[in-house]
């Protein structure tokens, strides 16, 4: 039977959602978050501001509201999303057979480290050493990376690399210019007048021990620095596969000296050739997509060594503590997103008759996540600040234990904060259309490298027994704050305890408590800037939560009191 369709003019069969449908009646969007897009996250971010007018970089404020406009844009956002969605490919053989080994990125991933060069993310503080050069480029590094993390690593790389270059003055002569250029091409080629840097020292059988390495180093002559090598071993872990240079690791052979060495590794040689750099496979990572880690093999392949032979470990740690700085900004920075982010939904959804942000159990918890966001922040440009050129004996020995602790404890809060933040969007934040679930992804990876939490603890240990001097200027610069809240005081007052204490153990032991004094070093540190450097009333918040004896094991259990509102209208 065909069925009749009512009309209007039947009335006995007419009803008003016949006669007239709402065909898009449920496709109506409201009480949705606008997109946060469009917006300047410098000029947005209070906190950041504030730390780079007083760590004396105000001069470069200027071409920091215009990192923060890019960044903040509607096109740059969706290069980020692209480049963490359409990710990176092992191209081994071209279509006629020819080995080429290469990676094949998206050209918004190409487009996002472009724009991250040309402003210098990567080593202005080098090319423009002044009074807050690290931290201007601390700055524009973390403005970069809190909406697109993965280019950060190969650009951190090539920021890091540069003292380690220093040691070998041949060679950093070649190639420190290359890396202070702020153009950026992703063609290999011996011709370039630019250069990114990448890092390769971890083997399958020694990970964090890299002194188990076996690649070795034959040499094509006498040997010895600045001389020419050729290697032959595997690398378990190479990020940026399709930078320019490297710095490995290996054990050097022959009469020009042995042991674990340092060596510059060029992908393409001097005569326009491809050097040997066989990459296995790229790893399948949580996160960091947009970023290509790889195995590569390394078969007669030409490097040249840096720094003294045996001398490896000690001419690549100062590529290790820039990187590690990077980790702590990286980590502060994708704290700041997730804080954006929370707050931005929580200020435009309601439910229960109020918006989210106006919800006392969602406003708590979106001002301790704040809290979190400032105490990293301000860490991470203390240390920025300390690593620039006119650092005094005592900044030095301060930078060396504060930046190992920092690492340590920021690096490990970042994954339960995006995670918390993720949860203030509810189902969207668990999707991948909206950036939390990426960063919730991405934030472990800060804590894995360049050492992770009993690497890092461990290392702080050794810093305090082979280098006394980094306790006494850590202490001093934790107890400037002394006598500004009772709360503090008790715990600058245990830590010293807690020092003492550790000194006295046998290594067993003091290894066994490692990651207790570390972390609480970590908060005295956080503390005491909040105190010195935030309104009364963050840090006042901040150490009831943190140190107090209320304080909560989950984001979102502030003391009765807390001045909620001032803390959120710095986010």
């Amino acid at each position: 039977m065909t069925p009749t369709h009512p009309t209007t003019t039947d009335p006995s069969t007419t009803t008003t959602e016949t006669a007239h449908p709402r065909p898009h009646l449920t496709h109506t969007v409201f009480n949705q978050s606008t997109p946060r897009v469009d917006v300047n996250e410098y000029e947005l971010n209070t906190v950041l501001q504030e730390a780079v007018v007083r760590h004396d970089a105000e001069w470069a404020e200027a071409e920091l509201r215009a990192v923060g406009a890019l960044v903040g844009s509607a096109e740059f956002q969706h290069d980020a999303h692209l480049a963490n969605t359409i990710t990176p490919e092992l191209r081994t053989f071209d279509r006629w057979g020819h080995r080429i080994d290469e990676v094949e990125y998206h050209p918004s991933y190409h487009r996002i480290i472009s724009a991250s060069i040309s402003h210098g993310a990567h080593t202005r503080c080098w090319s423009d050493p002044q009074p807050g050069s690290h931290v201007a480029r601390a700055a524009v590094f973390m403005l970069f990376g809190q909406i697109e993390p993965g280019h950060a690593c190969p650009v951190s790389m090539t920021h890091a690399a540069i003292p380690s270059l220093q040691l070998q003055p041949d060679i950093a002569a070649a190639w420190v210019p290359k890396a202070l250029s702020r153009n950026y091409s992703p063609q290999l080629s011996a011709d370039k007048a630019s250069a990114i840097f990448g890092m390769s020292m971890t083997e399958k059988q020694g990970g964090s021990d890299v002194r188990a390495n076996t690649t070795v180093a034959r040499p094509v002559g006498a040997g010895g620095p600045g001389a020419e090598y050729l290697l032959t071993g595997h690398k378990w872990f190479c990020s940026a596969p399709m930078s320019d240079a490297f710095l490995v690791l290996a054990q050097a052979q022959g009469p020009g000296g042995e042991g674990l060495s340092c060596f510059l590794l060029p992908r393409v040689l001097p005569d326009g050739t491809r050097n040997v750099f066989r990459i296995q496979r790229l790893k399948n990572k949580l996160g960091n997509k947009s970023n290509a880690s790889s195995e590569i093999e390394l078969d007669g392949t030409v490097a040249l060594m840096v720094g003294e032979p045996g001398r490896g470990v000690r001419t690549i740690i100062e590529m290790v503590a820039q990187t590690r700085l990077d980790c702590v900004l990286g980590s502060a920075a994708g704290m700041r997103q997730s804080v954006a982010e929370a707050v931005w939904h929580a200020r435009h959804r309601s439910a229960f008759g109020a918006t989210l942000a106006d919800q006392p159990a969602m406003k708590a918890v979106l001002a301790d996540l704040a809290l979190e966001s400032e105490a990293a922040t301000l860490t991470a440009m203390r240390l920025a600040r300390a690593h620039d050129e006119d650092a005094s004996d005592t900044e030095r020995a301060f930078r060396r234990l504060a930046t190992a602790v920092a690492k340590y404890w920021i690096c490990k809060r970042g994954p339960h904060h995006a995670y918390e933040s993720l949860e203030c969007l509810g189902g969207n934040g668990y999707t991948e259309d909206f950036p939390l679930a990426m960063r919730y992804r991405e934030q472990p990876v800060m804590a894995v490298w360049e050492g992770s939490g009993n690497v890092i603890a461990l290392d702080v240990l050794r810093a305090m027994t082979r280098e006394p001097e980094s306790v006494s200027a850590f202490d001093a610069e934790v107890n400037r704050a002394r006598g500004a809240h009772a709360g503090l005081d008790a715990h600058l007052y245990r830590l010293r305890r807690q020092l003492g204490e550790l000194a006295e153990l046998d290594a067993a032991a003091a290894q066994r408590n490692a990651r207790r004094v570390v972390e609480s070093m970590a908060l005295a540190l956080e503390a005491s800037l909040l105190v010195r450097f935030s309104p009364t009333e963050v840090a006042e918040a901040f150490i009831a939560a943190r140190l107090g004896n209320e304080r909560g094991l989950e984001y979102g259990a502030l003391p009765t009191g807390t001045d909620l509102e001032l803390i959120l209208s710095r986010h």
